[in-house]
């Protein structure tokens, strides 16, 4: 991350979220990006959203049982009807350290009261 931001989401994934390997399965990471991610795009939509597409999805490191997890999230850019979420999520381990695990940018639209897409408030 290039500037100081606050997290969205922070989290410890709990023992049932592990897999054989003893690392966190990726879709529970998954899922906590995708909420994080919702919840920024609410926000900019100004109402109801959905997520439309998952694209540059990268895992970078795992997550390890006892890491508390920070999800981060900001606007990257805009269309008529959605809105496309940076996420990145930083693993604190034992030690202190901070490490990168995963990142991407997830697509949301905005919707109406029909969940049809609806254009967004402006700026």
């Amino acid at each position: 991350m290039s500037e100081r931001r606050e997290p969205v989401l922070r989290v410890v994934p709990r023992p049932g979220d592990i897999n054989a390997n003893g690392h966190i399965f990726g879709g529970w990471v998954l899922s906590q990006m995708d909420m994080a991610a919702g919840i920024v795009a609410g926000r900019v939509a100004q109402g109801a959203t959905a997520t439309v597409a998952v694209e540059a999805m990268k895992f970078i490191a795992p997550i390890l049982l006892r890491d508390v997890i920070s999800v981060y999230a900001w606007v990257e850019r805009r269309g008529r009807t959605s809105v496309a979420i940076r996420i990145e999520v930083i693993a604190d381990r034992n030690g202190g350290e901070q490490v990168k695990v995963t990142e991407g940018v997830f697509t949301f639209v905005a919707l109406d009261t029909e969940h049809r897409p609806r254009p967004l408030p402006p700026v």
